[in-house]
């Protein structure tokens, strides 16, 4: 039976204000040391199995991406279920508006590689199915979030600038929510938002580098991407998506809505 955590809510926060200021701002908080070098070595060692690479022979490794399915393993719970990530998410999203996670969604391995990558597209990640429910791409974003609080990057190597950091265009979940804002409930697919992408403002660019045991915890609007591999040692990572209990609601009164909300609600306001 998988143990979690069930926070403590007399524990010091996670974040500072500070941090959440910035990721109101921002749109992402950098989260280090959120699980222990030992859990993110044990996952390393599950992941390399499942890829049925070498890491000590680099002429096993390919191609430039493997991507492996989710995946149940104790060790994958115990890095998304600590007390740090659990009192972090009840102060984003709202206390206990969050589903533990049981998995981790699919680990996108990079490795270096002469060939192109093909997934290296900016983007924003869908909440909801669309009429055609088994095609990703047809999935929605609302400007209410519907059913996603965060897009969560959780790194299992450590990761530098040349590893294939995610990049991240800082402060553009506050575009995305301007843009989502007249479509209403229903909002935009997947890919229709995608191609709106570049007629978004120019935004300053992060990278989600760290060691490994660090997660970021991002607003699910944010535009990120992949990008190519140009160090050494192949970049094992998940990104997965915490799911909310409740959708959250932007066009009630609210004197003190959580972060999310907030960097919604300043988004909607621009312009």
């Amino acid at each position: 039976m998988a143990f979690f955590y069930k926070p403590d809510h007399n524990y010091m926060m996670a974040l500072t204000t500070k941090q959440i200021d910035d990721f109101i701002d921002n749109g992402f908080v950098k989260i280090e040391n959120a699980f222990s070098t030992d859990i993110a070595n044990e996952c390393r060692t599950i992941l390399w199995n499942e890829t049925g690479c070498s890491p000590d022979n680099p002429a096993t490794w390919t191609t430039p991406v493997i991507r492996i399915g989710e995946l149940s393993n104790e060790s994958f719970k115990l890095a998304a279920n600590t007390p740090i990530l659990q009192s972090a998410f009840d102060q984003l999203v709202g206390k206990d508006n969050w589903i533990a996670k049981e998995t981790l969604g699919s680990f996108p391995i990079r490795f270096p590689s002469k060939e192109k990558a093909n997934d290296t597209g900016w983007h924003v990640d869908a909440s909801f199915p669309g009429d055609d429910i088994g095609n990703y791409f047809a999935w929605r974003i609302n400007v209410g979030s519907k059913a996603r609080g965060l897009l969560m990057l959780f790194l299992f190597s450590d990761v530098s600038d040349n590893d294939a950091p995610t990049v991240l265009k800082i402060g553009s979940h506050l575009d995305v929510a301007k843009m989502l804002g007249p479509e209403g409930e229903k909002g935009i697919s997947f890919i229709e938002l995608a191609q709106r992408i570049d007629s978004l403002p120019e935004r300053p660019l992060g990278l989600a580098t760290g060691k490994a045991g660090t997660v970021y915890l991002c607003h699910p609007f944010i535009v990120h991407a992949a990008q190519e591999h140009n160090g050494s040692t192949p970049k094992f990572m998940a990104q997965p998506a915490l799911m909310t209990k409740n959708d959250f609601q932007i066009n009630q009164s609210d004197e003190s809505p959580c972060p999310v909300v907030k960097a919604i609600l300043k988004g909607l306001s621009i312009g």
